[in-house]
């Protein structure tokens, strides 16, 4: 349940296409801003359109949404656009190109992580710093772990404690927690004596550290364990929705998946059970539509619960720009919401 540590975060990055748990995993995407000056077509062009990972020949590359490759494969490595950025290896090194695909930021990070309030994470002889959307290091590597920026503050770990820095990397929370995740909705969960509770950004504990898990607050809620089961509870501390689950995750669209038993189903903020827990494996809902798993293959419903693409993949996420990442026989597509392939694993 503690899927922010910086560990996981990356764990995640190194296993490239696919999440241990599918649905962290979503079809890289990004969204460019069209330039069309006449004194630059003789320069490689943005493309206009959402740009999706590929592999082929071991090779990462890019398509469009309509399946014609746009950066041909060609990086060890590559993930998601995010702010014209996508980071890719190339000889065990990590940079980054944009979205013709040129070398922006040269490959010369051990680690390198996505764009976050306008910087990035990157890892150089071993200490974490950030750098800004040129590649100068604007946070001088020197964090014995860290997490990316988010609500203007990032995690860092100092001396073996967890504290938060500005973007001038000044610590405007002293290390002292013994983990800390990043600030949503104005509240971060933060760990003492093996108990997870939540600040705000002053430092000041907002709820009290007596929970043995705890996720990011989303829509007002956060789910938390107590004992051997998972609830939520609002942004005071208040339980309102009674720890009653074998698992649970974020409210994302007003539903938010939850686990009985062996299955999986999803709930209202109210608790309310609105799709039943039936399935082996699910998604969170992204653009209407949530992967499940059906008796080993993955289908889609919506969120009424109806299936609209019928079980028949090996594996299959979330979909992204009305493009989902689906894995038959070990191969990867993308397939549109009429359950239509417009790259076809084949490939």
């Amino acid at each position: 349940m503690q899927r922010y540590i910086s560990l996981l975060v990356c764990l995640s990055m190194i296993n490239g296409m696919i999440s241990t748990h599918p649905q962290q995993a979503q079809a890289s995407s990004i969204t460019a801003e069209q330039k069309l000056s006449p004194n630059q077509l003789s320069k490689p062009q943005r493309v206009t359109t959402p740009l999706f990972r590929i592999v082929k020949n071991g090779k990462y590359g890019f398509i469009d949404k309509t399946g014609k490759i746009v950066i041909k494969p060609q990086f060890d490595l590559a993930w998601g656009f995010v702010d014209e950025r996508s980071q890719i290896k190339i000889n065990d090194k990590y940079g980054y190109i944009d979205t013709t695909g040129r070398q922006i930021i040269p490959p010369q990070f051990r680690l390198a992580f996505a764009f976050s309030n306008g910087l990035a994470l990157v890892v150089t002889n071993y200490e974490y710093g950030y750098i800004n959307p040129s590649g100068k290091l604007v946070i001088q590597p020197q964090f014995e772990e860290a997490l990316a920026f988010n609500n203007g503050l990032a995690a860092v770990k100092v001396d073996g404690k967890w504290g938060f820095i500005d973007f001038s990397g000044k610590l405007v929370i002293q290390p002292k927690y013994d983990q800390a995740l990043h600030f949503h909705e104005g509240l971060a969960a933060v760990k003492i004596n093996n108990r997870w509770g939540y600040i705000n950004s002053q430092d000041n504990i907002v709820i009290q550290p007596e929970f043995d898990e705890t996720l990011a607050f989303s829509q007002g809620l956060a789910a938390v364990k107590i004992g051997s089961k998972y609830g939520y509870m609002n942004t005071t501390g208040k339980i309102v929705v009674p720890p009653e689950f074998d698992d649970a995750w974020e409210f994302t669209f007003n539903l938010a998946v939850v686990k009985i038993g062996e299955k999986w189903g999803y709930i209202n903020p109210r608790g309310e059970m609105v799709i039943a827990p039936e399935f082996d494996r699910v998604t969170k809902f992204s653009e209407g539509l949530a992967a499940v798993k059906v008796k080993n293959k993955y289908g889609y419903i919506d969120p009424q619960g109806k299936m609209v693409i019928q079980p028949q993949f090996d594996l299959a996420l979330s979909f992204t720009n009305e493009l989902a990442l689906v894995y038959i026989d070990g191969k990867a597509g993308y397939i549109n919401k009429a359950g239509e392939f417009i790259w076809n694993p084949s490939n």
